[in-house]
């Protein structure tokens, strides 16, 4: 179907879901990598991991409830057949949060003997979160296919979805705490900065092997061009701050930011790959935003509701972030 100068709303609301989407991959996408990577034998260091998340991981998922509900409000036939597609996932990703949020409350909230048993749940649920994600995305990039190739593809998304939160979340403890866990976050960070890069160049093959469409794309033209100061944008971001990471602690813990930044600019890259790859599509290379859009005068409804909504999600966000700014303290209930 082609677009009119009048079918501008589903462009808006499926860069609204987009935008949703990201946010919640870099902000819940640290707390959950927080979460996996809780070590098992030190309790001081568990506790100051979750000291870190504390005033934010609940929020973050916020970004998560906005995406769903408008891929559901304004889309609803690809919510039926994504969901249709991904129910398993879903369930064991929503049993993962579900566990992180009764665990989170019950280790930090309550007196309890059972402290160490709580932080397993939270480790356990964090990875089960993380996995579930990582395999959803990989059975969306290859067209919900059932064939071995395409599971295996996607048992490798969910390996390298799980490196790349622990990277940012390991990037996020750099950042926030001192002396030896943060040292010991920084080797975290450089192990899953090397696994988080080998699945990047999978998925990246991936796109361009899953169907010509995409291959035109990326290389049927002067669009090509484009691949090379990416390429080269990508490379010297994982070797600076592989370099970085190596040196941490810094005097004064100069660039502290740097690792956390350097994440955030690398989910961004990554998903506007991804969204160019598969605009207009919503369901890959099966419906369009404008087959699966609402109709108008629904999605205009959405639209006031979503104006008035999402500034103040932002602000909000912005607002807590400013408050809790800086290395993590105790948390307090």
């Amino acid at each position: 179907m082609i677009p009119t100068t009048l079918d501008w709303l589903p462009i808006v609301f499926v860069g609204l879901m987009g935008f949703s989407f990201l946010i919640y991959a870099i902000l819940d996408g640290y707390d959950l990598g927080v979460g996996v990577l809780l070590p098992l034998d030190n309790q001081q260091q568990r506790d100051t991991m979750i000291y870190s998340i504390g005033p934010f991981w609940d929020a973050n998922e916020t970004w998560l409830v906005m995406a769903i509900g408008l891929l559901l409000i304004a889309f609803p036939k690809a919510h039926s057949i994504i969901f249709q597609a991904l129910y398993l996932p879903t369930a064991l990703m929503l049993a993962g949060l579900i566990l992180r949020g009764v665990s989170f409350d019950f280790r930090t909230k309550a007196p309890s003997t059972d402290k160490k048993k709580w932080d397993y749940a939270f480790k356990f649920g964090s990875l089960l979160a993380t996995l579930s994600q990582g395999y959803m995305l990989g059975r969306y990039i290859t067209s919900f296919e059932d064939s071995w190739l395409t599971l295996g593809f996607s048992a490798l998304s969910a390996v390298c979805v799980t490196a790349g939160y622990c990277f940012i979340g390991a990037a996020w403890l750099v950042m926030k705490t001192e002396g030896e866990l943060q040292r010991k976050a920084a080797k975290w960070a450089k192990h899953t900065n090397i696994l988080m890069a080998l699945g990047i160049v999978a998925v990246c093959f991936t796109n361009l092997l899953i169907d010509q469409q995409i291959m035109d794309k990326w290389l049927g033209g002067v669009q090509a061009i484009v691949l090379i100061p990416i390429t080269l944008l990508l490379g010297f971001t994982f070797f600076t701050v592989h370099r970085y990471l190596g040196k941490v602690p810094m005097e004064n813990d100069l660039g502290c930011w740097l690792p956390f930044l350097a994440a955030i600019m690398l989910f961004i890259l990554c998903f506007c790959g991804l969204a160019y790859s598969f605009y207009p599509y919503i369901v890959p290379f099966q419906l369009t935003i404008f087959e699966a859009a609402s109709a108008r005068e629904s999605l205009w409804v959405i639209f006031v509701g979503a104006a008035v909504v999402l500034p103040m999600i932002i602000a909000y966000t912005i607002f807590s972030y400013k408050v809790f700014w800086g290395k993590t303290t105790k948390l307090n209930y």
